[in-house]
């Protein structure tokens, strides 16, 4: 099993860029990254968290832009987002988003993505939030048409776009996994059927039970083994264990947003559990 980090990288943390030449010295293997284009003042939609949304929540540069950034300054590290809100998202450019960054980092980008939790931020972009899980799937189908054709169409009932070029394509083929973020048995459905991983919540559905049955599922349904990817597991070597022998591919531990001084000292204790996890 493999550590990665998640983190919400703001203008007060350190820095995207010393923070990914860090990891990859360490022996991460990767960094998720979060979106949230913008957070509405309104609290009708409670924290899943509890309490009030974290500070880091509204400060949260655009994804895409900082993997570009870690692109360029590192050489190893698997660049993720954690999750992209699809639903709020133009399928056609994040489509060409997801090319380039795919293509600057040599194929080393990994597409998580997610219905979204927050009713207010996507119903500012004018999506429904009953509908959301639909319009995610969908959007990705369209995208997965211009990654891999070289004249795409897509027609459906969020998407419709007749025949068109988009370059670059991806470096991955067909194209980047796109992991599929969410718990229970309504989410292990979703990422059996259409997804190329998933990707729990620590601690909401995440034990062997649950992974179990995501492989029963994609089984049934003709498919090998999907990917898990845990994110914001506890750095514990009991808990990682557990997840390596679950047949967890990775874990993400959540990286607080702190200085540079306070995050490498951090990293350095996460980098401890490394060793016992190859």
């Amino acid at each position: 099993m493999r550590l990665g980090i998640s983190t919400f990288p703001t203008e007060t943390s350190i820095d995207v860029r010393t923070l990914g030449r860090a990891l990859e010295e360490r022996g991460f293997e990767s960094l998720f990254v979060p979106e949230h284009t913008h957070i509405p003042a309104s609290r009708l939609t409670p924290n899943p968290g509890g309490g009030d949304i974290p500070e880091e929540f509204r400060h949260t540069p655009d994804p895409f832009v900082v993997l570009g950034a870690l692109a360029a300054c590192t050489e190893r590290l698997l660049l993720g987002t954690g999750i992209c809100l699809v639903v709020e998202r133009d399928p056609i450019v994040t489509a060409k988003e997801v090319a380039t960054v795919d293509l600057l980092s040599g194929g080393r980008f990994l597409f998580g993505v997610g219905g979204g939790w927050n009713r207010e931020e996507m119903e500012n972009h004018g999506t429904p939030f009953a509908e959301r899980f639909d319009l995610l799937r969908e959007r990705v189908s369209a995208m997965k048409a211009l990654w891999t054709n070289e004249v795409a169409e897509f027609h459906g009932k969020y998407v419709d776009f007749d025949p068109a070029w988009q370059w670059p394509k991806p470096v991955q083929s067909p194209h980047p996994p796109v992991i599929l973020a969410g718990n229970g048995a309504r989410s292990i459905e979703r990422a059996a059927e259409w997804a190329d991983g998933w990707m729990p919540i620590a601690g909401r559905g995440d034990g062997a039970e649950q992974i179990g049955a995501l492989q029963k599922a994609a089984a049934d349904r003709g498919r090998g083994p999907i990917p898990v990817t845990v994110f914001g597991a506890r750095p514990k070597p009991p808990v990682l264990a557990g997840y390596a022998a679950a047949g967890v591919e990775r874990a993400l531990l959540a990286l607080p947003s702190a200085p540079a001084a306070d995050t490498l000292r951090r990293l350095d204790r996460y980098a401890e559990l490394i060793p016992a996890l190859a």
